[in-house]
């Protein structure tokens, strides 16, 4: 397993509070919750007592932030570890597997995310006189970097609009327009534009990463893929890998376990049904591949979630 974690630490120079500050904002927020949204669009606040357990979803175009804890996401045989002098950044809908590494409950995980619109991005880079970007060697839809002041300072201004929520509508989008440009003037910058660039091979990998999302439950040739990204299958295959530590086919199965498993937990399926709804035609051999994805059998792996949440409540 690859893993990529901070190599830089800005403890040193940078002073503890204006961490403590964001940390400050988001448990604020989060008491008693585990995930707050809504308070503000697109963004999302976390709030975790213990270590959690592995869990798989579909992660968004967004950017994560600590304000205190730490955290580990798995791309594949990728992992990503990141703290509160560090942010994750994904460039495409992406299936990962996360959780929360550090975190007590003196001292809790406190993070966040805020969705990130590629369309926006586009829009702001054309807009703007930006320097021609570096060539980017890392070709994945995933990446760990040094938050920078002007980073911290925007999103400190962001939750602080939830004081105020008559402002949110005129200023929150003032306020995530700044938190692009300053991901696109930094490290990342070469990560999301090539993704707004239809001649690059991260723009096709993209446009067929939306296909595969709105039609996981279809059977699929990599060929066909192929020409709906405008490559040849060789290299299709080649860039998909760079950008999602996967195969398509692989990608495709990740996707339809994690919808699965969302429907047997919030819409009480039984795996049968489930298994039928995302794709599968055999029972049994979803039953295979979600025990060996998640660990254990579907049923099994939905009755403990739900004792999990049940006793979170419960404190």
């Amino acid at each position: 397993m690859n893993i990529e974690t901070p190599v830089k630490s800005r403890q040193a120079a940078q002073p503890a509070t204006e961490y403590g500050g964001l940390a400050k904002r988001i448990a604020k927020w989060t008491a008693g919750e585990n995930a707050v949204s809504d308070l503000v669009p697109g963004l999302t606040l976390h709030r975790w007592e213990t270590p959690t357990e592995k869990t798989s979803y579909m992660l968004a175009p967004s950017i994560c932030l600590i304000g205190q804890g730490r955290k580990r996401v798995m791309l594949g045989e990728n992992s990503f570890e990141y703290d509160a002098h560090h942010f994750l950044i994904t460039s495409v809908d992406l299936p990962v597997v996360s959780n929360v590494i550090e975190a007590t409950p003196e001292k809790p995980y406190l993070g966040l995310t805020l969705d990130l619109d590629v369309r926006a991005i586009a829009q702001l880079i054309i807009n703007t006189e930006m320097p021609s970007p570096h060539q980017l060697d890392d070709r994945r839809g995933i990446a760990v970097s040094e938050i920078s002041e002007p980073l911290l300072d925007a999103f400190h201004r962001l939750l602080d609009l939830i004081e105020n929520p008559q402002d949110i509508p005129a200023l929150a989008p003032l306020i995530k327009q700044e938190v692009m440009y300053r991901l696109l003037m930094g490290e990342q910058g070469p990560r999301l534009r090539q993704i707004t660039s239809s001649e690059s091979h991260s723009y096709r990998i993209a446009r067929a990463i939306d296909w595969l999302k709105n039609n996981f439950h279809k059977t699929f040739r990599v060929e066909d893929l192929a020409s709906h990204a405008g490559l040849s299958p060789s290299a299709f295959h080649k860039h998909f890998r760079n950008m999602t530590a996967m195969s398509p086919l692989q990608f495709q199965k990740r996707m339809r376990l994690n919808e699965a498993r969302r429907l047997m937990l919030t819409e009480r399926m039984d795996a049968s049904l489930a298994a039928f709804e995302v794709g599968y035609e055999s029972p049994s051999q979803f039953s295979r591949e979600y025990s060996r994805h998640f660990g254990t059998p579907p049923a099994r792996d939905i009755k403990n979630l739900m004792q999990v949440s049940a006793s979170i409540k419960q404190f």
